[in-house]
């Protein structure tokens, strides 16, 4: 928690790094019989090598067709992440769908976390079921599988903004439930970027805009499925591409490389700090009231943007 200093890590599914881990993912695999598992090739993009299984004996016969053998990895060796598949996915009009979330880190030493307000979720095309798990156009939101469907239409994709999506889950669900699965979410990203603080290279002239993948369950408890560093900027619709535009606009002027800002914005355009060698909370309208709240407003009102702009020269 924020509060006491402790990273509560609950948000990872299972995953292992194959060959390396294989013989302790095969001790887990064996304590969870019925399980279906997701096989991701390391260092691949748009859903290209992915594929579930559910019974030892599918990924034994990958294991030797590319020669993994524990402890004799070979240079030409493709390495992949296993991670359990959540089987109970949130739903919505009977599709599966992700979150792509879009988090700027403008320093490591000390940390400083920016979150857009805007991103987006990606559907798969077909209703989900887990009767079949070789479809993959039913399991992955990857627009890459989904645009080979018959019936694609290209001109509206299948992505709603992430303002639609926050919208759609307060209509159904109310403010409650909705507010506590963002806070969860930037304990997510606070977390995941706090384990790996310590371990990254300190160079003042660097930053980094990751995307977050996050499903939600339906529970709406939301889990990390990856976080992509230099995360792609291809858009594939006009509302992908006029997100993404400004998100760099954006991005560029928390930088403020020609030095127009304050210093003490807590929002720059659609993004809002939510740490800054230690967590900023949102602001109350009576001073004597200290929120809890970390000063994240994804999903919230994006059109006043360029009134939080730095002034022009």
């Amino acid at each position: 928690t924020m509060q006491d200093g402790t990273l509560d890590c609950s948000f990872m599914p299972d995953t292992f790094w194959l060959p390396h881990d294989y013989s302790i993912f095969v001790e887990v695999f064996k304590k969870l019989p019925g399980s279906v598992w997701i096989m991701k090739p390391v260092g691949s993009a748009q859903g290209k090598g992915i594929f579930l299984i559910k019974k030892l004996k599918e990924i034994l016969d990958f294991k030797r067709d590319h020669r993994f053998k524990p402890g004799e990895e070979k240079p030409d060796t493709q390495a992949y992440i296993v991670q359990r598949y959540l089987e109970r996915p949130y739903l919505i009009f009977g599709k599966k769908f992700d979150l792509r979330l879009y988090v700027l880190v403008t320093s490591y030493q000390p940390l400083q976390v920016w979150v857009y307000r805007e991103g987006f979720a990606r559907f798969s095309g077909f209703p989900f079921s887990m009767e079949d798990i070789s479809n993959n156009q039913v399991h992955l939101t990857n627009v890459a599988i989904q645009k080979k469907a018959d019936g694609y239409d290209k001109s509206k994709g299948c992505k709603w903004l992430m303002t639609q999506v926050c919208r759609y889950l307060r209509t159904k669900h109310g403010d409650d439930p909705v507010d506590t699965m963002l806070d969860k979410l930037y304990a997510l990203i606070l977390t995941s970027l706090r384990a790996v603080q310590s371990r990254m290279a300190v160079e003042r002239h660097c930053f980094e805009i990751y995307g977050y993948d996050v499903l939600l369950d339906e529970d709406l408890k939301p889990w990390l499925i990856e976080v992509n560093a230099s995360a792609s900027m291809t858009a594939d619709t006009p509302t992908d591409y006029q997100l993404k535009v400004s998100m760099l606009e954006d991005a560029f002027h928390v930088l403020d490389l020609d030095q127009r800002r304050q210093g003490n914005e807590r929002r720059v355009g659609n993004f809002d700090q939510i740490w800054c060698d230690g967590p900023i909370y949102k602001d109350t309208i009576s001073p004597e009231f200290k929120s809890k709240s970390l000063n994240g407003h994804m999903g919230s009102r994006t059109v006043d943007r360029t009134d939080h702009l730095p002034p022009r020269c």
